[in-house]
């Protein structure tokens, strides 16, 4: 007698369903509707077809605001990446100030993102912030409302600032699950320390590192609040990366087809990066395993 499937299951899952069509499907969908029609006011739509698509590949503004968010998340990954190994490697491994450096690192994840953007803004200000005052005193022109260079040295180092504690966090767990047996044997062999870190260490983080990656990547290549409330994209369009530019878009000129279009072309970069990223992890623990 063969039994029937039993697919009660499925209640439980509906609710998830729903939350996601909700928050998730019916809004891309709506995106989707404004990146295909144009519209002329009073709710009336005319089909478009790819026509914004085709404007915005033809776009310098598109291609500049990528070229600048490209560059901005590759050098955050340039530096947090090592940066994060280095302080999980000369964090303590176990006792009190272990405990006490997992708290302080922390901490600056636990700050909102608007008042990281606040905090900074403040901070870097010639007049009262402490930041630019001393450079202003030690005879440095420093000036992020006036010079790009600077405003992108401050919105890096804000986002260094806010976001290594995360990679060093994923990495000192992975330093943690190593076994000491691991570290006898390379006493044993009188391993040089980088011996030890090559060949010991790195691999058993390369896991957590590609999680670290991706999440980075990922916060980075949509950051909007902190560079906006620093800087708000300026000076010029210094700092006006693809969110800003997406914003300023569809709630600046109200040009709500050509911004259907540039989200939907920006969430397909997104998701084929995530993808490329998702797939090297995934080889990285059959690798392994």
């Amino acid at each position: 007698m063969q039994k029937t499937p039993n697919q009660k299951a499925w209640f439980l899952v509906l609710p998830v369903l729903v939350l996601v069509a909700f928050s998730a499907v019916i809004p891309l969908m709506t995106v989707v509707n404004y990146a295909v029609q144009d519209t002329f006011g009073n709710n009336r739509f005319f089909w478009a077809g790819l026509t914004w698509f085709d404007d915005l590949l033809a776009s310098d503004r598109m291609w500049n605001a990528l070229g600048r968010q490209v560059a901005f998340s590759a050098i955050i990954l340039a530096i947090e990446i090592p940066l994060g190994i280095f302080v999980a490697l000369n964090m303590p491994k176990r006792g009190v100030w272990a405990s006490v450096c997992l708290v302080l690192m922390a901490l600056p994840l636990l700050i909102p993102f608007n008042v990281v953007g606040t905090i900074w803004q403040i901070f870097g200000r010639v007049d009262i912030g402490l930041l630019g005052y001393a450079l202003s005193a030690a005879g440095i022109d420093y000036n992020y409302t006036q010079d790009a260079v600077d405003a992108w040295i401050t919105v890096v180092v804000m986002d260094v600032w806010h976001w290594t504690s995360l990679v060093a966090l994923l990495a000192y767990a992975g330093l943690q699950s190593i076994p000491g047996a691991y570290y006898q044997a390379a006493r044993i062999d009188q391993a040089s320390r980088w011996a030890v870190f090559r060949y010991i260490e790195l691999p058993k983080m390369a896991g957590v590192l590609m999680i670290a990656i991706l999440l980075r990547f990922m916060d980075s290549f949509m950051i909007y609040t902190e560079p906006f409330v620093v800087t708000g994209g300026g000076p010029g369009n210094a700092t006006t990366f693809l969110s800003i530019d997406l914003v300023k878009m569809a709630m600046g000129q109200f040009d709500l087809g050509p911004a259907g279009a540039f989200s939907l072309m920006y969430f397909l970069v997104i998701l084929a990066v995530s993808w490329a990223f998702y797939t090297v992890m995934v080889n990285l623990d059959k690798r392994e395993g």
